[in-house]
């Protein structure tokens, strides 16, 4: 297990490189969102997908997956959306927000039987950065467990994880409200579980 500080507003380029790199060799990584630290590997990657699936025991076909873009411009590549939903997130977006869309078929076969994907964005520049230099989504979740001190705590997920994970980019204390998760596949948005974003439609 590899644990690696990295600040948000000091960002170690050499550490994401490391961080990306492992994903590319079909790693798993903790990192920090702007809500909860989630788990994630390559999203390109089916075997990667199938190690997150099982670390959080995620067996059903009807488990939501969700991913992390760079920008609003890379999302039309995974999902399927309109202007109406597009206004909708770049009006939220980067923020603390899961949009649910259908999904396209660029995404690999682990999401086939899923039918829907999760996007986010969220407004950490350590998420972020390690998307841009990975060059396509991670696959993104929250860490399992009930604890918040351990959900929040890098050293404590490291140990909770180690053998399971890769890597732990630690930096600092997270949060442990999770985002907040719109589902757009049907005629109006809907709230299907409230987190830290306030979502007024």
């Amino acid at each position: 297990m590899n644990i690696l500080p990295i600040i948000e507003n000091n960002i170690n380029m050499r550490h994401i490189e490391t961080v990306a790199e492992c994903l590319r060799d079909g790693g798993i990584v903790v990192y920090p969102t702007d809500t909860v630290y989630a788990i994630g590997c390559d999203a390109m990657n089916n075997q990667a997908i199938e190690r997150i699936c099982t670390i959080k025991d995620m067996k059903s076909a009807k488990t939501n997956l969700s991913i992390i873009c760079a920008d609003i411009s890379d999302v039309a590549q995974y999902a399927k959306f309109d202007n109406t939903q597009f206004r909708l997130m770049k009006r939220y977006l980067p923020g603390p927000f899961t949009f649910i869309f259908t999904a396209l078929s660029k995404l690999p076969k682990a999401f086939k039987g899923r039918r829907t994907v999760g996007i986010r964005i969220p407004q950490n520049e350590i998420a972020l950065a390690i998307v841009r230099e990975l060059g396509h989504p991670i696959l993104t979740t929250s860490v399992p467990g009930k604890d918040e001190d351990y959900r929040s705590e890098p050293s404590l997920i490291a140990e909770a994880l180690d053998g399971k994970a890769d890597i732990v980019v630690d930096a600092g204390r997270g949060s442990v409200t999770p985002s907040t998760v719109i589902d757009c596949t049907g005629d109006e948005p809907v709230v299907v579980r409230q987190g830290a974003g306030v979502f007024e439609g």
